[in-house]
C-alpha cells in the first residue's frame, strides 16, 4: 500500500485525484462542467491473468471479468480504466455497461470503501493515441471493499490534458516514492 502523501512535488489537486477516495467520475464532472461518457473497449471473462496486472487481482475469486473503458467529457478522452471483477459480483453490479463503476456500486447508498494502492507514471503508444497527447501518464490502482471484502479492482490512467485544470505535473521529472 502507498503512504498516502505521494510525490512530495505534486500538485495538491492532482494528490486529491491520484490518491483521494473520491470518485474519479464525478471529479471528472465537476473540473469540466461536462458529463462522463463512458465508452466500453471490452467486459469478458479474463481467463489469462498475466503478470501485467495489479497483484490485488489475484485476491479476486474466479472466474474473473476485466472491463476496459475510456473516460471522455465532451469531445475530451480525459482517462482509461480498467476493473477485474468476480463474474458473479459483476453481473449484480454492473447491469449498465455504459455506466460508471461509482454510479453502480453506490445505488441504493450502500457503502463502500476505496484503498489506494499504487501510483505510477506509465507510457504506451496506445494511450498516446486513444488521448491524443505524449506521455508519460500518471496511473493508479486500487480496490473497493463493501462489508471487509475485495470487491473489485480498478486501474486508471489520466490524460495530461487534465493540467488544464489541475495544474502541471511536470511528469517527466517526477518521482514516484512508496
Amino acid at each position: 500500500m502507498i503512504s498516502g502523501k505521494g510525490p512530495e512535488n505534486l500538485p495538491g489537486a492532482w494528490k486529491l485525484m491520484l490518491l483521494g477516495d473520491g470518485s474519479p467520475t464525478r471529479h471528472l464532472r465537476l473540473i469540466t462542467g461536462k458529463e462522463v461518457e463512458v465508452k466500453l473497449i471490452a467486459m469478458n471473462i479474463d481467463a489469462n491473468i498475466g503478470n501485467r496486472v495489479p497483484i490485488e487481482v489475484n485476491e479476486l475469486k474466479p472466474p474473473l471479468l476485466r472491463r476496459q473503458v475510456w473516460l471522455n467529457c465532451g469531445s475530451q478522452t480525459l482517462a482509461w480504466a480498467e476493473s477485474w471483477w468476480n463474474k458473479q459480483e459483476a453481473e449484480k453490479h454492473l447491469q449498465n455497461k455504459h455506466e460508471p463503476i461509482w454510479k453502480s456500486l453506490t445505488e441504493g447508498r450502500s457503502e463502500l470503501f476505496r484503498e489506494v494502492d499504487g501510483l505510477a507514471l506509465v507510457n504506451a503508444e496506445w494511450l498516446q493515441e486513444g488521448f491524443k497527447k505524449p506521455g508519460p501518464f500518471w496511473s493508479r490502482h486500487y480496490r473497493f471493499f463493501r462489508q471487509a471484502r475485495e470487491l473489485t479492482v480498478i486501474r486508471e490512467v489520466f490524460s495530461p490534458a487534465l493540467e488544464t485544470w489541475l495544474g502541471s505535473t511536470t511528469r517527466n521529472q517526477l518521482e514516484i516514492s512508496e
